[in-house]
């Protein structure tokens, strides 16, 4: 987002208008198709490894982008960082399940979701801030010196055990990447953002070389489909992780988050401009009551969800919440006062911070610790790409809402409303006299745009119900029936391989599955067991003492 504020000024320096869409679709791109990769490869190596070599492919990327001489390397750089953020958010994720218990980690997620929407309104104020009063560069040289600290940090400090399967051969781990799914999947996604990038825009979208994009996407991605039914032990995305309940209810709830939110991202910031004519900086600012309420929301959830233990009823609350603010943001109007788009805007905001958290808490909850990084890489994935989807949807229905209401206007015709640029690009070719009717029909075509985010709030409702109640304070330490133990919180190693026989036996009782199915249990499986088991094992000494 910090670019987008900056792209005039790189444009002018490289004389390069015809490049605009690719530095954010270049990006987009390989962040987009490596996020499921990279949630496959945290599962076979080093969860420390591929994190730092995320890390160093980002500050590469962005290094290579403000020293870029020219924009074809300025757009390299941008395939090459989003190449590592594909691996850093799935990491992050990593690193919070091992270094954090999972009844405290919704604090931390609280406080991750609040920077991520935050930085999201402030990324293109402080590109602005950077164009105007240094360079462009240094909307790129900025990750260089926060990033190479955070890398030491973590090469020093940080100490993840080894998931398991690591310590198997490396051949045998590289077979398990799926090198088909791969070949399927990344170049079905770029076809597709290719398709979202230039349909209805650059080029009509029953243009040959759409119809032939949409038509590869739509096969490679079928096939891909397909390979992780054929090969479900190799998946990239397993069946047994997509179709389990609370993932299949998150994946739908995120696909929907992402469509909403980038909606209003995206096009509230023109509302402002052209229906109350403030500047573009100056619309940023205005966006402040939604990010600001979604970041306190999703702090304050975070420790509530640590105090309660359940995600779901503040999914539900948060989905209905941003269902009524999104009708309430459809009924703007050329006359709508502060008081009312402000207000509207902290009810969606308010909704969005109690939402968006939940589907990657219930990824943590429901999920064996080896399979969190795919089914929270699942959630980061269709929120990415569907955002990325719903702003392509969102242009074409303004385009076409603008010519339908616009073409009874003297002087207007449809080459001159493709061929204008900006937000208020096009009513400065209306003559005064018009102008009102002119910003009345804006204002409707913008109420349409809106209409489809609060399409895609309400169909979030069902799933955010079929969710399952799943406690994260459930997942915390077993307690132990021995009372020094109890006070103590630990076992002396003796203790704990004299135990752990009947740990084991318990877990595969209760869960009545296969020694070969214990690794596959939730860490609630395990803390249940392990209290099951220390509790039927002070049972039959007290028996034993009694006879």
């Amino acid at each position: 987002m910090i670019i987008t504020t900056a792209i005039p000024q790189i444009t002018d320096e490289f004389q390069s208008k015809g490049h605009v869409g690719w530095y954010g679709t270049a990006y987009l791109l390989t962040n987009c198709a490596f996020q499921l990769v990279f949630g496959k490869l945290y599962k076979f190596l080093p969860v420390k490894t591929i994190f730092l070599a995320s890390l160093l492919l980002f500050e590469a990327g962005s290094a290579i982008c403000g020293a870029a001489p020219n924009s074809i390397a300025l757009i390299f750089g941008r395939v090459i960082a989003g190449l590592g953020a594909g691996g850093i958010l799935p990491g992050v994720m990593m690193i919070i399940v091992y270094a954090i218990p999972l009844h405290k980690r919704p604090k931390y997620q609280g406080f991750f979701g609040a920077l991520f929407g935050v930085a999201s309104v402030l990324g293109p104020t402080v590109g602005g801030a950077f164009t105007t009063h240094v360079t462009w560069r240094w909307c790129f040289y900025i990750n260089l010196p926060i990033g190479l600290p955070v890398m030491a940090l973590i090469f020093f400090l940080l100490d993840i055990p080894d998931q398991p399967g690591t310590e198997s051969s490396l051949e045998h781990r590289l077979k398990q990447v799926n090198i088909l799914g791969f070949i399927c999947l990344v170049p079905g996604i770029i076809c597709l953002c290719l398709v979202l990038q230039y349909g209805g825009t650059t080029y009509k979208w029953n243009d040959g070389r759409i119809i032939a994009l949409f038509v590869v996407a739509f096969v490679l991605l079928i096939a891909f489909a397909l390979v992780q039914l054929w090969l479900p032990d190799q998946a990239i995305l397993p069946p047994r992780i997509f179709i389990q309940r609370s993932i299949a209810s998150g994946f739908w709830v995120s696909l929907c988050v992402g469509a909403h939110q980038t909606i209003f991202l995206y096009y509230l910031p023109i509302w402002f401009q052209a229906i109350l004519g403030k500047p573009a900086v100056e619309s940023g600012i205005d966006l402040l009551p939604m990010v600001l309420l979604t970041a306190a929301a999703a702090i304050l959830n975070g420790q509530l969800v640590s105090v309660i233990g359940y995600y779901t009823p503040s999914l539900i609350i948060g989905v209905c919440l941003t269902a009524i603010g999104a009708g309430l943001l459809t009924t703007f109007g050329v006359d709508s006062s502060q008081g009312k788009w402000i207000g509207y805007q902290i009810l969606y905001g308010l909704g969005l911070g109690l939402a968006s958290q939940a589907p990657n808490m219930a990824a943590q909850t429901v999920l064996a610790k080896q399979d969190v990084a795919i089914g929270a890489s699942l959630m980061f994935f269709v929120q990415t790409l569907f955002g990325a989807i719903f702003v392509s949807v969102g242009q074409n229905v303004l385009d076409s809402q603008l010519t339908d209401r616009l073409r009874d206007i003297p002087g207007m015709n449809h080459d001159l409303i493709n061929k204008s640029t900006g937000a208020t690009g096009i009513l400065d070719n209306i003559d005064t006299k018009y102008r009102a009717s002119a910003l009345e029909a804006y204002n409707d075509a913008l109420r349409v745009v809106f209409q489809v985010a609060l399409y895609m709030t309400c169909i979030a409702l069902p799933d955010a119900l079929a969710l399952e109640w799943r406690s994260v304070k459930k997942n915390g330490p077993a307690k132990k029936p021995d009372t020094n133990h109890a006070e103590k919180g630990l076992m002396n190693s003796s203790e704990q391989k004299a135990s752990a026989p009947r740990v084991e036996e318990s877990m595969q009782q209760a869960a009545g599955c296969s020694a070969a199915d214990v690794s596959k249990l939730t860490d609630g499986d395990v803390a249940v067991a392990a209290s099951s088991s220390e509790a039927t094992h002070v049972a039959t000494q007290s028996q034993g003492k009694i006879a």
